[in-house]
């Protein structure tokens, strides 16, 4: 392991953005810069004015920024260009700063593919996925180029839920039905700092499926997850999707692709699970 140097005139500064800022990335991204000795230093905020933000890490010389709800479509006409899935599916959740040149990018999108290609989530089971944000963006389009044909997007908000329906083929509703064998909950239902005891799906709609995608990261185990779990359904957890998409940042920051065991330990770090 490598001596980080002390935080002075040259360290980098990378940041997060969202409504309830937490502190997995902080610890996660710190830490990998600790174990590979990387002159550069995390930090979360919030803000009630996007386009302050911008303009200061134009200003500030700040070389990333992680983006959470409710910022990753709004954030969209502040920035100089897109790349990747984030230009397809018009959602950004990490910004990189070129000597002033703000690219958005979505590590949301590989994170989520790579996670149900691992589990085997089969493209012919139909799903239900909750959302219309920035986030079911990202898992509309993994699941469309899975090969995943018979979905529904489930979002009160009747012209988002049926734009994202309509762009990825699949259908919308209102209110979450019975039948999907693949449920996913791209909401902020259950999430730290809002009614954490809140359900995302019914008992009784958990029952009849057979797997179970949470996109909330923290808590690690919020009662979607859990009720889930507890029913032997497959799942998919908001912690897992954090890991990878976090490490798909840090690799746009810096430049560096962290080693297998230096990822474990800084994810076990993030969660709290070793000092």
């Amino acid at each position: 392991m490598r001596v980080k140097p002390p935080i002075g005139r040259d360290t980098r500064l990378c940041m997060s953005l969202a409504a309830r800022p937490g502190n997995f990335g902080s610890r996660f991204h710190n830490r990998l810069y600790e174990r590979l000795g990387l002159d550069y230093a995390y930090k979360a905020f919030t803000t009630n004015d996007l386009d302050g933000a911008m303009r200061g890490i134009r200003a500030l010389g700040i070389r990333g920024c992680a983006v959470s709800m409710p910022f990753k479509e709004a954030v969209i006409p502040l920035l100089d260009s897109l790349a990747g899935s984030a230009a397809t599916i018009d959602s950004v959740n990490t910004i990189v700063n070129d000597d002033g040149r703000l690219t958005g990018y979505n590590t949301d999108y590989s994170a989520m593919r790579d996670l149900l290609d691992r589990a085997g989530v089969a493209p012919e089971l139909p799903f239900s996925l909750r959302g219309s944000g920035g986030m079911a963006k990202a898992v509309a389009a993994a699941l469309r180029d899975r090969g995943h044909r018979r979905g529904t997007v489930v979002a009160r908000n009747a012209d988002k839920g049926r734009a994202l329906a309509n762009t990825y083929g699949f259908d919308w509703q209102v209110e979450v039905g019975d039948g999907a064998a693949v449920l996913v909950n791209a909401t902020p239902i259950g999430m730290s700092g809002g009614d954490e005891t809140a359900l995302a799906f019914t008992p009784h709609v958990i029952a009849r499926s057979a797997v179970a995608i949470e996109v909330v990261a923290l808590p690690a185990e919020t009662p979607f997850l859990r009720a889930a779990r507890a029913a032997g359904k497959v799942t998919i957890a908001g912690a897992d999707i954090a890991v990878l998409q976090a490490l798909e940042q840090f690799v746009l920051y810096t430049g560096v692709r962290p080693g297998d065991d230096d990822i474990a330990h800084a994810a076990a770090f993030a969660r709290g699970e070793v000092d």
